[in-house]
C-alpha cells in the first residue's frame, strides 16, 4: 500500500466545541493510528506489520504512537475493539424494529454471517485475535461486544413459547448458542469459499431455529433442570 493511499486514512482535526486544539490534535492522531493499523493488520497480518510502517502511514513519530499506546499489541487491541464494536452495531441495526422473535433470530443470523465475511473481521477478529490477545482476553472482548445481543435474541425466542425459564437457564441457552455462533463464524471466516460456508451455516442454524419454533407452536415443555434424575432399577444396572 502506497504512502499516499494510507495517509488518506488519517482524519482531519475536527472542531470540537469546548476542546483545546491540542486535545483535538491528540484525538485525531490516535484515530489516525488506529485507521492505518487496521488497514495494515487486515492486509498483512499482525506479525508482518511493523510499527515503522504504521507511523509512516499515519505520518507521525514513534513518540506520538507511544504517547497513545504501549506498543503494537495495545494498538492491535484498539483495532480489535473497534472492528468488534462495528460488527455488533451492524447486527443491532439488523435487529431494529423486529418484533417477531423468529424473524429477529433469522435477521441476527444473516447479519452475523455478513459480518464474518468482511476481510477486516476475518483477519483481525477471527484469525489474529486469539493468538495476539491470548484466548482468555479474546473471549472476554468477544463476549463484551456480542454476547448481550445473543442473550437478547435467545430471550425473545424462548419467550415465544409457554416456557417459564429462570435467568440461569436463559444464560445457559445463551452460552450454548454463543459458542455455536462463534464456532460457525470461525468456520466461515477461514473457509476457502466463505459464501458457500455461510450458506451452510445459515441452513443448519436456520433448521435449529425452525425446530424451536415448532416446539413453541406445539406447546412442548422443556425439561425441568431442577427435577430429580430418573433412578435406574437395580435389576437393569449393568445390563
Amino acid at each position: 500500500m502506497s504512502r499516499s493511499s494510507v495517509s488518506k486514512l488519517v482524519p482531519k482535526v475536527p472542531g470540537v466545541p469546548g476542546g483545546s486544539l491540542r486535545a483535538q490534535y491528540s484525538a485525531s492522531t490516535k484515530r489516525g493510528l488506529v485507521d492505518v493499523a487496521e488497514e495494515l493488520f487486515t492486509e498483512h497480518g499482525y506479525a508482518a506489520t511493523s510499527l515503522d510502517a504504521i507511523v509512516s502511514g499515519a505520518e507521525v513519530t514513534k513518540g506520538a504512537l507511544y504517547h497513545h499506546f504501549s506498543g503494537k499489541q495495545a494498538l492491535f487491541e484498539a483495532v480489535f475493539e473497534r472492528v468488534s464494536s462495528d460488527a455488533s452495531r451492524a447486527i443491532q441495526k439488523a435487529l431494529k424494529g423486529k418484533r417477531d422473535p423468529w424473524e429477529k433470530a433469522r435477521a441476527g443470523l444473516e447479519a452475523f454471517l455478513l459480518v464474518v465475511q468482511e476481510p477486516r473481521y476475518r483477519r483481525i477478529v477471527v484469525q489474529e485475535g486469539p493468538s495476539v490477545l491470548g484466548y482468555e482476553r479474546f473471549r472476554e472482548q468477544e463476549e463484551r461486544s456480542t454476547f448481550a445481543t445473543v442473550v437478547d435474541i435467545v430471550r425473545s425466542v424462548l419467550s415465544a413459547g409457554t416456557w417459564e425459564l429462570d435467568e440461569p437457564m436463559i444464560q445457559t441457552f445463551s452460552r450454548i448458542f454463543f459458542g455455536a455462533m462463534s464456532s460457525a463464524g470461525e468456520d466461515v471466516a477461514v473457509a476457502d469459499d466463505p459464501i458457500l460456508a455461510a450458506t451452510r451455516v445459515e441452513a443448519a442454524i436456520g433448521f435449529i431455529i425452525a425446530g424451536f419454533q415448532s416446539l413453541a407452536d406445539a406447546g412442548v415443555p422443556l425439561p425441568d433442570p431442577g427435577a430429580r434424575p430418573v433412578e435406574v432399577p437395580a435389576a437393569l444396572e449393568g445390563s
